[in-house]
């Protein structure tokens, strides 16, 4: 059964008694659809709206200008806000249990919006943990956005904070290698400093980051969230102070989310703890049978559950993604087929080899993203693709399990590999 959700409003509008999540995620951004003669969320498409009052149009720009509010009153411009786009912020917001969240056009916009906030406090330093998404790591590398950033393990984060560390980055379970951090001991050393989690991999069905301390929870709503693989988006949930400051940024700088997306989404979530659950039961069945197959070296799979898993091959893993037929060799993640890809020449490669390394993408992981066929079914194409069985190689058999990254918490053990 699910746990209750706190569903007391943050903007003073008492709602009903505390609800599960699934019925949140049915309900959420639609409780007055039934005020309204409506049964499905509409679709506002509008770019800009019609207004008569000037003086009043002045007031409310001024005023989100100060603050970032979202304005009172009918929507102004598309790339101030839209009503059905605001649907889906305030359900993921209420699935987070966050006061807000602002929707963007990728993840990526995302966290650029969140790195421009800080930088415009003058706070350009940025405090991260390996592994992240390869391109999330290649922003902060980079310094695309002029941040400097100072990588290192859970355990050394209080001893990296400068003076002018704006931000401490992690994902848990982290891309591509699943390795989990304590989010509440990361939160403690990160003392005033906010603390950004990449929650795409968990989704709030599995983790709810804010509950351990992070003030920002941040998704790539492409995958988990939207579910279906037809729509690409980002999302951070956050409290409404640094939601007014993102809105400002997305303002500025354009990144907006198209209606049709925000719509899209909405629709996914109502479907997301079902979809989890189904993917995360025949993943932790695919991680038992990987880890007792002699062809594979390691099986990675996070205490916490979950739709993915990582594992590395004894043989060529790019053989592998030759060789599926029913698994889909492709980018992404969390749609309702399941896709397979090698870490380090796609999502992973613009990552520096020898940081690769490091974080534990190594040249013979695969990483799949489990969704909701029959788990016979994906055994049989694995199996297929995983070749000719053979002895493993003298103290590499198939129990075998993979060290995490420096500070990070340890995978499970193969052998009880399930849901947690």
């Amino acid at each position: 059964m699910d746990t209750p959700l706190d569903t007391q409003a943050y903007d003073g509008v008492r709602r009903p008694a505390p609800r599960a999540l699934a019925t949140e995620a049915v309900h959420a951004g639609r409780d007055d659809l039934a005020r309204q003669g409506l049964h499905a969320p509409p679709i506002d498409l509008s770019t800009t709206y019609p207004s008569y009052d000037s003086r009043g149009e002045a007031a409310r720009i001024d005023a989100f200008a100060t603050t970032g509010a979202e304005p009172d009153g009918p929507p102004v411009y598309g790339r101030l806000g839209n009503p059905t786009v605001a649907r889906f912020e305030t359900a993921l917001a209420r699935l987070e249990g966050t006061q807000a969240a602002v929707a963007f056009a990728s993840g990526m916009a995302a966290l650029s919006a969140v790195l421009l906030v800080r930088a415009s406090m003058g706070l350009r330093h940025v405090v991260a943990v390996r592994p992240l998404y390869g391109c999330s790591d290649h922003l902060l590398t980079a310094g695309l956005l002029g941040s400097e950033v100072t990588w290192t393990d859970p355990a050394g984060i209080a001893e990296a904070l400068r003076p002018d560390t704006g931000l401490v980055m992690v994902e848990s379970p982290a891309n591509p290698t699943l390795a989990e951090v304590d989010l509440r001991a990361v939160a403690h050393a990160c003392g005033s400093v906010p603390l950004l989690a990449d929650n795409t991999f968990a989704t709030p069905v599995l983790q709810r980051p804010a509950e351990q301390g992070a003030r920002l929870v941040l998704h790539s709503a492409t995958k988990y969230l939207g579910g279906h693989g037809d729509v690409m988006a980002g999302v951070v949930a956050c409290d409404e102070e640094f939601a007014g400051r993102l809105r400002q940024i997305r303002f500025a700088t354009g990144g907006v989310l198209h209606p049709l997306a925000g719509y899209l989404l909405l629709r996914g979530l109502s479907t997301l703890p079902v979809r989890v659950r189904a993917a995360s039961a025949t993943a932790a069945e695919l991680a038992r049978r990987l880890t007792a197959d002699p062809r594979v070296a390691r099986v990675h799979y996070p205490s916490i559950g979950g739709a993915m898993i990582a594992f590395e091959v004894h043989g060529d893993p790019h053989e592998v993604i030759a060789g599926v037929r029913l698994i889909t060799p492709a980018v992404s993640l969390g749609s309702v087929d399941t896709l397979i890809q090698h870490p380090a020449s796609i999502s992973h490669r613009i990552v520096d080899a020898d940081d690769r390394r490091d974080a534990g993408v190594s040249e013979r992981l695969l990483r799949m993203s489990v969704g909701l066929e029959d788990a016979d079914d994906l055994w049989a194409d694995l199996d297929e693709a995983l070749g000719a069985r053979t002895r493993p190689q003298r103290g590499a058999g198939p129990y075998r399990h993979a060290a995490p990254p420096r500070g990070a918490t340890s995978h499970i053990e193969p052998a009880a590999a399930g849901l947690h």
